[in-house]
């Protein structure tokens, strides 16, 4: 599955453009859109992002796991060298404290996340803010070309900007097609 980013410019056209995917079988929950008009999704029943693809916080917080691990393992060892709670400490100890500092810089990394855009929506930051509408399109490998046609035939108003081949992966990088 991969994920088919559009710019659309008003929020008649996204409602046009949720129809029209509907009538080619693109279901209500694989269409989201980006907007800073809430109210106005609310009101056309068109499907608004959600946190997981609005903000940052699965990024980071993978980011944050690391290097609490990476400080965990350095504190385990530490502790281990200095013999700080004694020479018959058990390993599951050592490895209790690791995962504690994983889990906590996990923790920390995704509440930093909460307060950051997304990295994959950066470069559309200035079209939505502008008012423009990013609609997500979540497609099955076979379906994206039927989606790009219908767009192009249906909607020349709309701008195809990105193809994320790798939604799911918050490392992945979304290169944007046009500007």
């Amino acid at each position: 599955m991969k994920c088919l980013y559009y710019l659309a410019p008003t929020l008649e056209s996204t409602g046009a453009i949720s129809d029209d995917l509907h009538a080619i079988g693109v279901r209500d929950r694989y269409i989201h859109v980006i907007s800073n008009d809430e109210a106005g999704l609310k009101k056309e029943h068109i499907h608004s992002s959600n946190y997981i693809e609005t903000l940052d916080f699965v990024r980071t917080g993978f980011l944050g796991a690391y290097i609490g691990f990476l400080v965990g393992m350095f504190g385990a060892f530490l502790l281990m060298a200095t013999q700080v709670f004694g020479a018959n400490t058990p390993v599951l100890a050592y490895l209790g404290f690791m995962l504690f500092a994983t889990l906590f810089g996990a923790w920390v990394g995704g509440l930093y996340g909460v307060g950051e855009e997304s990295k994959k929506l950066s470069q559309f930051h200035e079209d939505i803010r502008s008012g423009n509408y990013l609609v997500l399109i979540y497609c099955k490998k076979g379906l994206g070309k039927a989606i790009n046609a219908m767009m192009r035939e249906k909607h020349p108003e709309s701008e195809f900007a990105a193809t994320d081949r790798h939604f799911i992966n918050p490392f992945s990088d979304v290169t944007r097609t046009s500007r």
